[in-house]
């Protein structure tokens, strides 16, 4: 059992059928089973292909699959046969949330299209979770997080600002989709609380991360006539990095003229706040090549260690560099207890899950490990109204399967 979904979680009672796979639609619903909904994760036979993605100590269990499926039960039903179907409807009878990463043209052949989804269960909320939005011309193209990448104009900032093209370096389209997803299933279902109705619930990617990487971007061509093309210069610059210190990096942040005239000060050179290039936000932006070659020099100059001081004293936002292997051990993620140990499923150690930070009333919520494949497939059906002839045939048939 899920601990996140006892009562008192926010999600308690919300039960979630999540059809999805890979990353977007997976991480979208391991937020609803950490917020305490019942995620039950249906998966084909040969299961979700990130079970096989990354280091794993066991089969099935591999590490990009562990940091997308906490929190959820596993059922195996094969949908190309007519019983596996079925028993997905049955499952739908008793669900709040179906959400799906299918194509829109494949759905009718599985009865999941949206006016048969209506008419059958008209409180069920269901997402799409695509690439494209369905009244488009790429409605029913593929996409992965690579090809939303370069559609949606993250390639183009990061060539604009380094000159070569390339991806940033983090699942970045399908995690962000996956977040918008989470928002937009909680919103339909208190829509529902209000309405006594369910919806369909669209989250295309292309059209999330486009909007991503425009809320600053469009800049100019925010205008009509424009007053300028795309592109929001701080961020563009090539200067805009963490900081070469004597020693180290830093990441450090003047924004304000306050802390501009504080910095210019620290360093000696007090004149410079009131020099016309930088003398308020909008003069800094334009000369903002020149301001951060300044700030690169004199950086240079001090240890890290003296400069996390000096900022914490004149009150400008500042830090050191962490790499990935560092916040293992960051003293803020341990005292927060960011990180939760679970059972490994193997019996051979345990597995550190990373947490999401949320509390509700000052508590997190605790995690129950990632499931094997088909690890509830037997239990799920049973508390659907299946027998135990109606589950012994479709683990004969294989159109459903549990684990050993």
């Amino acid at each position: 059992m899920n601990p996140s979904t006892k009562p008192g979680s926010p999600l308690h009672g919300v039960r979630v059928i999540d059809l999805s796979s890979v990353m977007f639609g997976p991480y979208a619903s391991q937020y609803l089973g950490d917020f305490g909904a019942e995620v039950i994760k249906v998966e084909t036979p040969l299961g979700d292909s990130t079970r096989r993605t990354g280091p794993s100590r066991a089969p099935g269990m591999a590490s990009v699959f562990l940091g997308l499926n906490r929190n959820k039960r596993s059922v195996v039903l094969d949908l190309k046969q007519a019983a596996g179907r079925d028993a997905l409807q049955r499952l739908l009878e008793g669900a709040d949330v179906l959400m799906h990463n299918i194509r829109p043209q494949k759905l009718g052949a599985l009865g999941l299209d949206a006016a048969t989804l209506r008419e059958r269960y008209p409180r069920l909320v269901c997402a799409s979770l695509n690439g494209f939005g369905e009244s488009g011309p790429y409605a029913g193209q593929p996409a992965y997080d690579d090809i939303i990448q370069g559609m949606s104009g993250l390639v183009d900032l990061v060539q604009r600002q380094t000159g070569e093209s390339r991806y940033l370096p983090t699942a970045a389209a399908d995690k962000i989709a996956g977040l918008v997803a989470a928002q937009a299933i909680l919103a339909a279902l208190l829509g529902r609380a209000q309405s006594g109705q369910g919806c369909q619930v669209e989250v295309p990617m292309f059209e999330v991360l486009s909007s991503f990487s425009l809320v600053e971007h469009l800049a100019g061509q925010t205008f009509q006539p424009p007053t300028g093309g795309t592109g929001y210069a701080r961020v563009l610059s090539a200067d805009r990095r963490p900081y070469r210190t004597r020693d180290g990096h830093l990441c450090v942040m003047p924004y304000t003229d306050e802390h501009w005239a504080r910095f210019f000060a620290e360093v000696g050179r007090p004149e410079l706040a009131a020099d016309p290039r930088f003398a308020g936000m909008d003069a800094r932006t334009r000369h903002i090549d020149e301001l951060y070659g300044l700030l690169a020099e004199f950086l240079a100059q001090r240890s890290t260690a003296d400069w996390v001081a000096a900022c914490a004293r004149i009150d400008i936002p500042a830090a050191r560099v962490n790499s990935l292997d560092d916040l293992l051990a960051d003293p803020h993620l341990q005292a927060v207890g960011f990180f939760q140990e679970l059972p490994n499923g193997d019996g051979r150690g345990a597995v550190r899950l990373p947490g999401t930070g949320v509390r509700f009333d000052g508590q997190s919520r605790p995690f129950s490990a990632p499931p094997r494949l088909a690890e509830h497939t037997c239990d799920v059906l049973n508390a659907a109204g299946f027998n135990e002839q109606e589950i012994a045939g479709l683990l004969a048939s294989g159109a459903a399967r549990q684990a050993d």
